[in-house]
């Protein structure tokens, strides 16, 4: 444990997670031997395995109950699906140029009176840029061919309401879920990938009966904030954020941001939205289809209102880096520590020869074979013990195992904690029983 002179202090700066993130293989900048493109990531070995325990997490918690089913929509659309939507005609950021060193900036986000916020050149007149990236269907490059790269996954399920409803016989209320790629064209991404170009949404579209979205947007909404809690995140990190006049879509009736405190400030993590029938009924306009819901029980006919949950992945997983992030110690004493809930975790547990022999990196070896079916194990024979504790302890790995001379007469390992950096010794036998509990059990 920590004395009181190493209290743990939390992440400060995104600059020391950004290295970190490079330099243990969470994230790296896209095309980096090329000079690197602006908002576009790679998630490295580490990073996709936390974005996939992320994805599955979520999957898990919407679909494993009887009233939600997935879908996988593609991400080109018929183009009248943006059109419908709105995407086409607002879906848009208003744009100045400076005259003079030809910077652009987002006109809602400077004080135009003032200038250029760089060199105080004359600006031009805002003019709205869409920001949906275009490409074309086909071999001609003309209008008639012109496909765009969704902005959101929520409009795939939107179109697929019928499908999904008469496939899986589903009775409202119910919902369909969706992970997949989406492309905005943001004029000024930032903060590693907190906002990006090309990113990962999770949304889930919840079809009620009008009348009764009230009772299930609270519902969502506390169910949303309890899965974050659930996973590791602390309370004090997450906050909700109501949208007023000013800010609350055209289409919705009511809307909360789960928001988390990230260094940089309290930022959007997710959406839970009353979408009303506003995309239902637009959709059953511009396809001439009739899309409303008839309910055997009561006879009635009518369009279903949209209770939406959106989560971006990537920022879920900046948050969860940035909440598991700690530092203890000073010095040549630090210690830096990812502190994941075990489900998030890349790695779950660690194999450690106490030395490079033979006599005992060859039993370790054979050791994590036992696990390598259950969960992400590493294996590391490379520096002194206290080393590798540190480099598992900067990946959140939550557990250690060494095996030591002692093993080899005893039939023990020890095990070692993340969190308080407490050693247990364990028999062989009951190893992945003990390794399989204390994973389970963890609490913050």
């Amino acid at each position: 444990m920590a004395s009181d002179s190493q209290k743990t202090r939390d992440l400060d700066d995104m600059q020391k997670l950004v290295s970190l993130a490079k330099r243990r293989g969470f994230v790296f900048q896209s095309s980096e031997i090329y000079g690197g493109i602006n908002a576009c990531w790679d998630y490295g070995p580490l990073g996709i395995e936390l974005k996939l325990n992320i994805k599955q997490a979520w999957w898990n918690s919407m679909t494993r109950r009887p009233d939600i089913e997935g879908l996988d929509a593609a991400i080109l659309m018929h183009p009248l699906v943006w059109k419908a939507s709105g995407h086409v005609d607002g879906f848009t950021d208003p744009l100045v140029d400076c005259k003079k060193c030809k910077n652009r900036f987002r006109a809602d986000q400077i004080d135009t009176s003032k200038g250029c916020p760089s060199c105080k050149g004359e600006l031009t007149e805002p003019r709205n840029f869409n920001l949906m990236f275009k490409t074309f269907m086909g071999p001609v490059e003309e209008d008639a061919a012109v496909v765009y790269l969704r902005p959101e996954t929520a409009q795939g399920i939107y179109v697929n309401f019928l499908n999904v409803h008469t496939a899986a016989r589903k009775k409202v209320p119910f919902g369909i879920a969706q992970i997949g790629k989406a492309f905005r064209n943001e004029i000024t991404p930032g903060n590693f990938i907190f906002r990006t170009r090309e990113f990962e949404q999770m949304e889930m579209q919840y079809f009620v009966k009008p009348g009764s979205d009230d009772e299930w947007m609270a519902s969502w909404k506390e169910r949303r904030l309890q899965w974050y809690l659930d996973h590791g995140f602390r309370r004090e990190n997450l906050q909700f954020h109501q949208h007023g006049k000013g800010e609350l879509a055209h289409y919705a009736k009511a809307a909360f941001d789960i928001q988390y405190k990230f260094p940089f400030g309290w930022q959007e993590l997710e959406g839970i939205h009353n979408r009303t029938d506003f995309d239902l009924g637009r959709h059953q306009e511009f396809a001439k289809k009739s899309l409303e819901y008839f309910d055997e029980h009561t006879k009635e006919k009518f369009l279903p209102y949209i209770i939406e949950t959106s989560a971006g992945c990537d920022r879920s997983l900046l948050a969860c880096l940035c909440d598991a992030y700690r530092e203890e110690g000073e010095g040549d004493d630090l210690r830096v520590v990812l502190k994941f809930h075990p489900k998030l975790a890349p790695v779950k547990v660690a194999f450690l020869p106490l030395s490079k022999k033979e006599e005992l990196t060859g039993p370790t070896q054979r050791l994590q074979q036992e696990f390598v079916e259950d969960m992400v194990t590493q294996y590391d024979e490379t520096a002194s013990i206290g080393k590798r504790y540190r480099r598992q302890d900067e990946i959140g790995t939550p557990l250690c195992v060494t095996f030591d001379f002692d093993s080899l007469n005893d039939k023990k390992v020890t095990v070692r904690h993340r969190d308080t950096m407490a050693q247990d010794r364990v028999d062989l036998t009951q190893l992945k029983d003990y390794v399989r509990q204390k994973l389970k059990n963890f609490s913050n």
